[in-house]
């Protein structure tokens, strides 16, 4: 008996044809094509530094590359001195001290992130996930069989969700709760009693949580992230810390992240990790242990450059009538709510969410913002301000021009 053809509906797994396409690389995509048709676009889409990686990490890696035991299989879960460099780190900047054994090194923070809800949820939980979100987290989720439950907090709340907010939105089904601090797509930094406010609370219904730290080293204005294994440490023990190398050292290319948990949940992960994908590139992961471990420098002038560019597109967007531009502390964002917008004719054009507003600003100003649809409800739009100083400025400058500034 011949085996019926398969049809259009079912020739992918339904879990994979839910999957949407990461919304921030679309944008970023469409943007780099009218580029390669001549048209002058600014993008501020991709949340990727502009600067080289520095020379000492570059080197390290040229050396690595001179060496041919890095052309071998290593160990899946990361080479000893990445995870003894990646412990040492946790140490320093969250405050959590861990074995080397607790570091599980991901192809990149979206590896990691993935792996870590692959590996303590089942289907049917329900993971708490303050809003806006990074696009990736929802993918993620879904593809363990768990819902993710969205907690609203907008721009007249700084973007900071409360633990009233959380409590409100807890059911006998939720399991985890997502911290992200300092934020993607928002730039929001939770201080440091919130921080403790909401570990606690998390800490007595007996919930994971999973903090993504990956733009930790990246404040601005005096503030510090606090991590939540810092704020209370004993949650640690059902706490997965997501971080990378990516924003920090400009190394976004490189793909290096990693886990850091307790020790079950890190074997585990590590586990499905030995299927997946095996070890990271090991040139990559001897790049990392020298930006972890070699010199700062760079980080700084990265950070002060980003915190200039900062406060010059802050500035810029928010002498636009109808852009409501709350002061990001932290990564390199700013998420400005432009509900105000929509409803009124620009251009001959009348758009009704945030979206139909990222197109026109796309194709009457050549700027590209990726919308709020991708981060949770429309109204919104996120800016990189991780690009050139003249292109940040004369993009806003564009915005002001369309949207009749002066």
């Amino acid at each position: 008996m011949r085996r019926p053809r398969l049809g259009p509906v079912n020739r992918i797994a339904a879990r994979i044809a839910a999957i949407n396409e990461s919304a921030t690389l679309k944008v970023d995509a469409k943007a780099k094509a009218l580029k390669a048709e001549g048209r002058d676009v600014i993008s501020y889409a991709a949340g990727e530094p502009n600067f080289a990686t520095p020379p000492n990490i570059v080197e390290a890696a040229q050396r690595a590359l001179a060496d041919p035991k890095n052309y071998r299989y290593t160990p899946a879960a990361g080479l000893p001195e990445l995870r003894e460099a990646i412990a040492a780190k946790t140490l320093r900047d969250s405050g959590l001290e861990v074995e080397p054994s607790r570091v599980l090194v991901t192809n990149g923070g979206k590896q990691s992130v993935y792996q870590s809800f692959q590996t303590i949820l089942d289907p049917g939980d329900e993971v708490l996930v303050p809003t806006p979100y990074w696009t990736t987290y929802p993918e993620a989720i879904g593809l363990t069989g768990a819902k993710q439950v969205d907690v609203f907090a907008g721009a007249e709340q700084g973007y900071l969700v409360t633990v009233d907010q959380l409590e409100a939105a807890r059911t006998e089904r939720t399991k985890a709760l997502l911290m992200v601090s300092p934020s993607n797509p928002t730039g929001a930094v939770y201080p440091a009693d919130r921080i403790r406010e909401i570990a606690q609370w998390a800490q007595s219904h007996g919930l994971w949580v999973v903090s993504d730290e990956i733009y930790q080293n990246l404040t601005y204005d005096g503030e510090r992230a606090t991590s939540i294994v810092e704020a209370l440490p004993e949650i640690a023990d059902r706490t997965i810390l997501v971080n990378g190398v990516a924003k920090t050292y400009a190394m976004t290319g490189w793909r290096v992240g990693w886990m850091v948990g307790p020790a079950d949940v890190i074997k585990a992960a590590g586990n499905l990790q030995s299927h997946l994908t095996s070890n990271v590139n090991n040139v990559a992961q001897l790049g990392a242990v020298e930006a972890l471990n070699g010199p700062q420098d760079a980080v700084e002038e990265m950070r002060t450059a980003f915190d200039a560019r900062r406060r010059t597109i802050v500035a810029e967007l928010s002498k636009i009538e109808g852009f409501s531009v709350p002061t990001p502390k932290g990564a390199f964002y700013v998420y400005a709510d432009v509900s105000a917008l929509l409803g009124r004719e620009w251009g001959g054009v009348t758009p009704m969410s945030s979206l139909e507003l990222a197109d026109l600003m796309l194709e009457q100003a050549e700027v590209a913002a990726v919308p709020g649809e991708a981060f949770g409800p429309s109204g919104y739009l996120r800016f990189s301000y991780a690009l050139a100083d003249d292109a940040l400025l004369e993009g806003a400058q564009r915005l002001q021009r369309l949207f009749g500034t002066p």
